[in-house]
């Protein structure tokens, strides 16, 4: 960071590594939308207050919401101060974001820099981050070499992702950061998705501490992983990209299947829900035949009769449909999907494929 830039209070997002803290002063609700890596919120309006002050701008005058604003603000800094800022010794150097690099920080700035601590303010805030994250998913998606790993539905291989990444590859985990693991019956219990925003913010995260030297393992996924979306540069890039199938017998899946999905024997209403939404794609009889036998307990039953009858001819038609490369891709079979397994597996995939 120049000499200027710490003058003047100001720096852009290209510097935002330069500050070990990043300190949040929009509302709760705007910083569970989005925000910055590793920020921490420490609002200087709360979501009730923002309201209050915006409905008195537009019913009284710009004048009465600022002054009302301004004590609100004050209070609350005052407030972070004393609670949460006090233990940083003088070296202190955080930078301060809201919206759009307005009052909200420029407040939190002028304030703590008054104390002695060198604070700076984020210019352009968070909406600068934002057009950074989409300028730069468009350039990322296109410098990486992707290898997609492919295979019907239980044949681990988020798993596999993971063994890979043990192995020392890079990895993009896409359903990891989407908190789905991309089915109708994919969402995780007690585990909200995150928004559209934080998704690429996460995405972009991802491919930014990658080297573009080195191949990126990810998962064949369809565009929707859940409630999110790939932006459409990443998705064409994965589109084009080479393919490794994974084959395993239906038993084994099945078992990874009911492991992986052990939480359905706690949450049997949660069950119920999602295999609710399959009512369009099959008839009453076999939706309720799939009831039965969740209300019974006997999962590894439901489990190979979704393959067999939902998940696998889904599979067969939407991978060719969706991947250029699918149809010659080679092929690794695997009898079982437990860890052993899976990490053999993934040795097996770098010896063979770290080189087109």
């Amino acid at each position: 960071m120049t000499e200027t830039a710490v003058r003047l209070n100001l720096v852009d997002v290209g510097q935002i590594g330069c500050f070990e803290t990043i300190v949040d002063v929009r509302s709760p609700a705007e910083f569970a939308e989005d925000h910055l890596p590793g920020a921490q919120n420490y609002p200087v309006l709360d979501d009730a207050e923002r309201a209050q002050v915006g409905a008195l701008y537009r019913q009284v005058s710009p004048f009465a919401a600022r002054k009302l604003g301004a004590a609100l603000v004050a209070r609350n800094i005052a407030r972070h101060i004393e609670e949460s800022f006090c233990g940083h010794d003088k070296n202190w150097k955080p930078l301060i974001y809201c919206w759009r690099g307005g009052q909200r920080s420029e407040a939190m700035t002028l304030i703590l820099g008054q104390i002695g601590w060198k604070a700076a303010k984020l210019e352009g805030g968070y909406k600068a981050w934002r057009q950074r994250v989409v300028q730069m998913l468009e350039i990322l998606s296109q410098q990486f070499d992707f290898r997609l790993i492919a295979g019907p539905t239980g044949s681990g291989k988020s798993r596999l992702l993971e063994a890979l990444a043990a192995q020392g590859a890079q990895v993009l985990h896409l359903e990891q950061l989407a908190a789905h693991k991309g089915s109708v019956l994919g969402g995780l219990p007690d585990v909200a998705q995150p928004s559209q925003k934080m998704f690429e913010s996460r995405l972009y995260s991802a491919l930014s501490a990658f080297d573009p030297g080195k191949p990126v393992y990810t998962e064949a996924e369809s565009r929707r992983i859940g409630a999110v979306a790939l932006p459409n540069a990443l998705h064409a890039a994965l589109a084009q990209a080479p393919c490794l199938k994974i084959v395993a017998p239906l038993q084994a899946r099945v078992d990874f299947l009911v492991e992986d999905y052990a939480w359905v024997s706690r949450a049997p209403e949660l069950l119920r829900d999602r295999l609710l939404r399959l009512r369009d794609m099959h008839s009453r009889e076999t939706l309720q035949s799939w009831l039965e036998l969740a209300e019974a307990g006997s999962y590894a039953q439901l489990a190979a009769e979704l393959l067999a009858q939902h998940y696998d001819p889904l599979y067969q038609r939407s991978q060719t449909r969706q991947f250029s490369q699918f149809a010659n891709a080679p092929e690794f079979e695997v009898l079982r999907l437990d860890a052993v397994s899976l990490q053999k597996l993934a040795a097996a995939i770098l010896a063979g494929n770290l080189e087109r």
